[in-house]
């Protein structure tokens, strides 16, 4: 199933889901589950109510409205959590940033990870703020969004994937200028409008496990990134059985998986963004997460 957070025609803010043929959006409430957020969803997702939503969606058949009539929100607009990151975990983005400060890449024993502070996720077609104030290297970076299903705590690597709800995609804008000036990422990563989400959440079962998943970005049109999911360098189980060593996950959190080779700064002279620009971020199985630079 594919699980969205949308307004309706009347400006309320509602959890739902695709229909079967993903031209609808069915309300969660009107299935028969009664939840104000898809938070609230993860929380008590079982096998049971998964299994009373897909008969309730069968029996929906034509109600509901159709997509293009609702403004679809971030599936999950506030995190819980600040977006937990990786940082380098393809091995050609890492060589490209090593070349962009000027250094020698090597294969690391250790993932990189940061916090990426939140105000509200920005919706598939919103805007991204160009923060023309304070940067001039305004990028772009496609990449696999893990949503936790299950609270996470001291999780073996092959135990990782029954914690996992499902997967969207997340465009880690960066400024590049802040993040190189400060030495550390939060700050650069976490301006405000810089976390877009969506368009909606696969659940887990739709996507293979571990995902290989094709995955490309594309700036007005001309493809820049376009690589695999299955070229981490850390993958998954690594990622969240090592984090989950010491911070207990819980559902409903986010965490991404780092971004392929082709992001602005990857290129000679560098290609950033500027107002106008739109940006296209895809993952096979899931979907296009769409957005403009304000």
């Amino acid at each position: 199933m594919r699980f969205v957070t949308y307004r309706d025609g009347k400006g309320n803010e509602l959890a739902g889901v695709l229909s079967v043929a993903g031209d609808r959006v069915h309300s969660l409430r009107d299935l028969g589950c009664d939840v104000p957020s898809l938070i609230d969803l993860i929380v008590r997702y079982d096998d049971r109510l998964e299994a009373e939503l897909k008969v309730g969606l069968a029996r929906a058949g034509e109600d509901g409205l159709p997509l293009a009539r609702v403004e679809l929100q971030a599936p999950i607009p506030h995190p819980r959590h600040d977006i937990l990151c990786v940082g380098q975990n393809y091995r050609a983005h890492a060589i490209e940033s090593a070349r962009y400060e000027g250094k020698e890449w090597k294969q690391p024993d250790w993932p990189v990870y940061f916090s990426k502070r939140v105000d509200r996720c920005v919706a598939p077609d919103g805007r991204i703020p160009a923060h023309a104030g304070i940067t001039s290297r305004l990028d772009y970076e496609a990449e696999l969004a893990v949503i936790v299903g299950k609270t996470a705590s001291r999780v073996k690597p092959g135990d990782v994937f029954k914690h996992i709800f499902g997967y969207t995609i997340a465009n880690d804008v960066s400024a590049r200028d802040i993040q190189m000036n400060h030495v550390q990422w939060i700050f650069g990563k976490g301006l405000d409008g810089f976390a877009p989400l969506g368009p909606w959440i696969a659940t887990a079962d739709e996507i293979p496990a571990p995902p290989r998943l094709a995955i490309r970005t594309r700036v007005n049109g001309e493809i820049r990134q376009d690589s695999n999911t299955g070229d981490f360098i850390f993958d998954i189980p690594r990622l969240i059985s090592e984090l989950s060593s010491g911070i207990t996950l819980e559902p409903g959190d986010i965490l991404i998986t780092g971004t392929p080779s082709g992001v602005g700064m990857g290129f000679n002279p560098p290609k950033f963004l500027k107002p106008g620009d739109s940006v296209e971020c895809e993952i096979e199985g899931i979907g296009v997460l769409r957005n403009v630079v304000a």
